[in-house]
């Protein structure tokens, strides 16, 4: 157990969904498990002219009761200690005087200012911390997606940020990065002998990476409506396990090694032209339909949205990595709300033998799989054939199951949790680098503009389904099947 280093964690948009849901129960099982520095202090920000009691109990009603099973109430009460709260308006210089004040004669201690608001404020904020002297080189600044909604304004943000923080001072985050199941992925990979020389265009079919969700906008509307499933997941989620699955190992485990290898991935994506863009992708967009036996409006009936939106809010991809190790193999990317259940999930689908040496209809559909599930428990199953029980000698699909919850004796850290001891200890590794976001937004952007200079619209899909039929039909041209239809 390695304790941080004494820290202030500046939580900007303290009062918002993101801090009370995912960010502050993060910090409380660190708290718990002895994980953060006695010292360590939160600063939580808001418009709200509100007092620490007033915050306190704020807290107490919406993030306490997302923390995780073992709640232990006196716990509670020692992690509240930490707990600070100022008033600040991103837009009144006036609040950054009095944050800085706040934060003086801190001792040393490492600041993390994480920017839980919406991305049009991140360079404004920036430019109000450096004005005020908090961009020395103990400050750290956390960047939430999504980072613009193209590549221009991409760089836009990056630029300006950049103007007052040297790139090791920022921590571009993608939660997806910090799951046990992603870290194990590399462990299996690079400590292993077994699957590496697998890993490879000879021995694997195709890769499938899906994130899906049941939920619909659940009252992000607005926002939702002018971002999409391709700027919010595919650009970043999606794109960022493409690289952990195809990545070649990298010299050390040092931060810029493993991005090195991950910016080489995103660079050789095989680049979309307008009749790829028709061929290899499907958007998608939700009707009305039911979910866990429950009705639910389609997307057009959805509160704040735009009568006749185009926007997707189902796509899959058929994607292509032009290297010498994956040059050939199709990697499918899918993500998309109100489908069947909540799942993330990597499949890794090895080739079918040579020769069907067992009769029966198990030898027709079979292959080798490596399932890795992100969500909502995280395990990896390797599938394969065995023979079944009796006699004669006809095989079964069967599995080896690696349940992180059963077989470890480590409590498992939240993917939060994680990420926000990264930032506290300095170790970039699990974040996106600007080169990194660049690359991905130059791929995704052809996607993007041949969406947007088509007449036809998304396709349309009934909730609580798999997404469109064409989602299924693009797999099927590659004798491919989606991971549940086999």
């Amino acid at each position: 157990m390695t304790t941080s280093p004494p820290f202030d964690i500046v939580l900007f948009g303290g009062t918002g969904d993101l801090v009370m849901r995912k960010l502050l129960p993060a910090l409380y099982q660190a708290h718990k498990a002895g994980l953060l520095h006695p010292l360590g202090r939160i600063l939580a920000l808001g418009r709200k002219d509100a007092d620490r009691a007033a915050y306190l109990a704020q807290m107490e009603a919406q993030a306490r009761p997302h923390v995780q099973a073992d709640f232990d109430a006196a716990v509670w009460a020692t992690f509240a200690e930490r707990i600070l709260y100022c008033k600040l308006d991103a837009e009144q210089p006036a609040d950054f005087d009095a944050l800085a004040q706040a934060l003086a004669g801190n001792g040393g201690r490492i600041t993390v200012c994480y920017l839980a608001t919406a991305p049009v404020l991140f360079t404004g904020i920036c430019a109000q911390l450096a004005r005020v002297g908090l961009n020395h080189p103990g400050v750290r600044v956390v960047l939430e997606k999504p980072l613009g909604r193209d590549l221009a304004s991409s760089n836009a943000i990056n630029a300006e940020v950049g103007r007052h923080f040297a790139e090791d001072q920022l921590y571009r985050i993608d939660h997806y990065l910090g799951k046990e199941s992603v870290q194990n992925l590399m462990a299996i990979r690079f400590g292993n002998t077994l699957f590496e020389p697998l890993w490879r265009r000879e021995w694997v079919d195709n890769v499938q990476i899906t994130i899906a969700e049941d939920l619909g906008v659940e009252g992000r509307g607005e926002f939702y409506d002018k971002t999409g499933a391709l700027r919010d997941m595919v650009q970043s989620h999606l794109l960022q396990l493409l690289c952990m699955v195809a990545m070649e190992p990298p010299a050390t485990l040092e931060a810029n090694a493993i991005r090195d290898e991950k910016l080489k991935v995103l660079n050789a994506l095989k680049p979309f032209s307008e009749s790829d863009v028709a061929a290899n992708s499907v958007r998608g967009q939700y009707r009305a339909g039911a979910i866990g036996g429950q009705p639910v409006v389609g997307y057009l009936d959805e509160a704040r949205i735009a009568p006749g939106s185009r926007t997707e809010t189902f796509t899959a991809i058929k994607a292509e990595i032009a290297n010498w190790r994956w040059a050939g193999v199709p990697f499918f990317l899918r993500t998309g709300k109100r489908m069947p259940e909540r799942l993330a999930e990597v499949v890794i689908s090895f080739r079918k033998v040579p020769l069907a040496l067992f009769p029966g209809p198990s030898m027709e559909r079979a292959s080798n799989r490596l399932v890795i599930q992100l969500q909502p428990d995280e395990s990896i199953q390797l599938y394969f054939l065995a023979k079944e029980a009796g006699d004669g000698m006809r095989l079964q699909p069967t599995y080896l199951n690696l349940d992180f919850d059963a077989t470890s004796q480590h409590r498992r850290a939240d993917a939060y949790e994680r990420l926000l001891l990264d930032v506290i200890r300095g170790n970039l590794g699990l974040f996106m680098r600007r080169d990194e976001l660049e690359a991905a937004w130059h791929w995704v952007e052809p996607i993007l503009a041949g969406w947007n200079n088509s007449t036809l619209p998304p396709k349309p899909y009934t909730a609580g389904t798999w997404g469109p039929a064409a989602s299924s039909a693009l797999l099927s041209r590659d004798g491919v099947a989606w991971h549940e239809e086999l």
